[in-house]
């Protein structure tokens, strides 16, 4: 697979545009029209900068409004034409994208357009130049595909060929299998982008959303497998209009580029495995079968409050290990385990972020297999120190600086061999397992996380949904990889709770932990007893509930008598508390789902940040 990256789809100047694609391992770049011009360096500097970077330059563009013109704009446009050839042969580039006209004065016309493209081609030829001609689907008379095949047909010119773009096909809902008929070698280049599906002005759509494959909400696995099947073996390139990615780091919005290619191809020979997709091989998505352990790092000055609050919500703890200062909480299938070495990845994280959540063990069936799969598209690998009789635990860094830990399912053996096990997994409050994690990042960053686990882990994602807190908006979006369940809260206000989470712990990834029991009264009331630090819902979110779902009275006082919130659809409900939020900004959260309900109580998340912030001690106030 040669991989390309427009310009346009970077952040930064000219030459951090070259850097972050270089790092990024892309083959080659799209040269965007604007760029160019805006660099200040002559055509030739800019080739050289290209190769320099080990680059090539797969396309210029974009050339507009050429096609069905009238006299004297024709002529003109054929000479801007000529013009744009001569600056190629500088750049050192043979391949030009030609897009649909958006004129007022353009006349329609298949044959017209045909003929103009055609007499196009004769002057290209002459100049070892290839033109493709792409659809715009807001084009004034060309908006479809199809129909440029068709120009691009009757033109009948070695040197004319068509350029497919994902977008323009998916935006207008055209079935991308329409490709399949198309000859792939007049299939000059291909771009493509995703974007989320909002019914909004096209052209503004394309200008502002687009994003890297995998993030939104098109086809564009079924667009990539049509050009694959056409036969096609060009370049395959990124050509992204986003709001978010211009505010980004060049060379993070790269590397989530490359992430969404590898894994866009990957997807598709998957789905169809005789296509020829040219990617070495390399394992599928990982299938998660539990969440085995959560690390906390913290310090030892520190470690016995964290280590209080577990025990407050029925943790014991059962255990140490052999050769670290790392001690096992456990209760029910949940392990949790408190890091307070003076050295490593967990010290690291704890100077960085404070107490919080450095690192999670996920079982899965081929641990290695899911750190090649990770590595391959981009995660660096994560490798821990560890004594001569201590598993050696693959593993990979995740997103938010946190690490993600991989051990064959039935990991008992970590226990044992690892560990010395002090005393047998106490009864507790009734928690048995981790039922979600939630992590909070600048919403800018959602995109990128959310890609992540969707190329790993060929997780799930739900609709994104708004969450009004007091002092802003907060963007909350559900991911599920099997066992694995991960809320991402995005923050566009360091105001709002998620904000100002994300700025006390310089970017700690993990605001809250939520624990799944089965009997969540009898469970709020065992923590209760241990002095558990609840989160104090007020009178008036139980009036609303018992209005709204018309719940029972005996209900009603039953979850407001332990600050127990409700939700329910049709064919289940969830009930769901929480802890007052520990220094640094963690909380936990207990939850009990019933029936089908696969939500996470989202209705009731800006009356429980309210009470969060209720329950905050004034600036300048002291602890009690």
């Amino acid at each position: 697979m040669k991989s390309c990256i427009a310009t346009v789809s970077l952040p930064g100047k000219f030459a951090d545009k070259l850097a972050a694609a270089q790092a990024a391992k892309f083959d080659a770049i799209e040269i965007f029209e604007q760029d160019f011009v805006a660099s200040d360096h002559s055509p030739r500097e800019v080739g050289r900068m290209v190769r320099d970077h080990g680059l090539d330059i797969a396309l210029f563009q974009p050339f507009r409004d050429f096609e069905g013109l009238p006299e004297p704009l024709r002529s003109r446009a054929f000479a801007r034409a000529e013009r744009k050839f001569d600056l190629m042969a500088e750049l050192g580039t043979d391949l030009v994208l030609f897009c649909s006209s958006v004129h007022p004065a353009a006349m329609g016309g298949i044959s017209r357009a045909a003929d103009d493209l055609a007499e196009l081609g004769d002057i290209a030829a002459a100049r070892g130049i290839r033109v493709g001609y792409e659809a715009l689907c807001w084009g004034r008379h060309v908006a479809d595909h199809r129909d440029a095949w068709e120009i691009v047909r009757r033109a009948d010119h070695p040197n004319i060929g068509l350029i497919l773009d994902s977008f323009h096909t998916l935006a207008r809902r055209i079935d991308p299998d329409t490709i399949r008929r198309i000859p792939g070698d007049k299939i000059f280049f291909v771009q493509l982008a995703d974007a989320p599906a909002i019914e909004m002005d096209l052209l503004y759509w394309s200008r502002h959303f687009r994003t890297m494959p995998g993030e939104g909400d098109l086809d564009v696995t079924g667009f990539m497998r049509a050009v694959m099947a056409a036969g096609y073996a060009g370049p395959i390139s990124l050509e992204i209009f986003n709001d978010q990615f211009r505010r980004g780091m060049p060379r993070l919005v790269a590397q989530d580029g490359h992430r969404s290619l590898v894994h866009l191809m990957d997807a598709v020979r998957r789905a169809e495995p005789q296509l020829p997709v040219d990617l070495p091989a390399f394992p599928g998505p990982v299938a998660v079968e539990g969440v085995e352990f959560v690390e906390f790092a913290t310090a030892p000055g520190d470690a016995g409050g964290l280590e209080q609050f577990l025990a407050s919500a029925g943790f014991a703890a059962v255990g140490r290990h052999r050769s670290k200062q790392v001690r096992l909480w456990r209760q029910g299938g949940v392990n949790l385990l408190v890091n307070s070495e003076a050295q490593g990845y967990a010290h690291a994280a704890w100077l960085n972020h404070g107490t919080g959540v450095s690192e999670v063990g996920l079982t899965v069936a081929d641990p290695q297999g899911a750190v090649t799969r990770a590595t391959f598209l981009g995660a660096p690998a994560h490798a821990q120190s560890h004594g001569p009789d201590e598993l050696a635990i693959p593993g990979i860094r995740g997103v938010g600086g946190s690490a993600l830990r991989f051990l064959h399912a039935g990991a008992a053996s970590l226990w044992d061999v690892d560990f010395t096990l002090d005393q047998p997994s106490p009864q507790g409050a009734g928690l048995v397992a981790v039922d979600h994690i939630a992590q909070t990042m600048a919403y800018d960053e959602m995109l990128s996380w959310s890609l992540f686990y969707t190329s790993i882990f060929g997780a799930e994602k739900s609709a994104m949904v708004d969450v009004a807190d007091p002092d802003g908006l907060v963007r909350s979006q559900a991911i599920r990889a099997g066992a694995l369940r991960v809320t991402l809260n995005g923050a566009e206000s360091r105001r709002t709770l998620a904000g100002r989470f994300i700025e006390d712990t310089f970017g700690s990834s993990v605001q809250h932990l939520a624990f799944r029991t089965d009997d969540i009264f009898a469970t709020a009331a065992a923590m209760q007893d241990r002095g558990f630090p609840v989160l104090r819902i007020g009178a008036n979110y139980y009036d609303d509930i018992e209005a709204r779902f018309g719940l029972d009275p005996a209900l009603r006082q039953r979850v407001q008598a332990l600050n127990i919130m409700y939700d329910e659809e049709p064919g289940g409900r969830f009930l769901q508390f929480y802890s007052q939020a520990q220094p640094g900004g963690l909380f936990l959260e207990v939850v009990q789902r019933t029936g089908t309900y696969q939500g996470y109580g989202a209705p009731n998340a800006p009356f429980r940040i309210a009470a969060q912030k209720r329950s905050e001690r004034p600036a300048g106030m002291p602890a009690r």
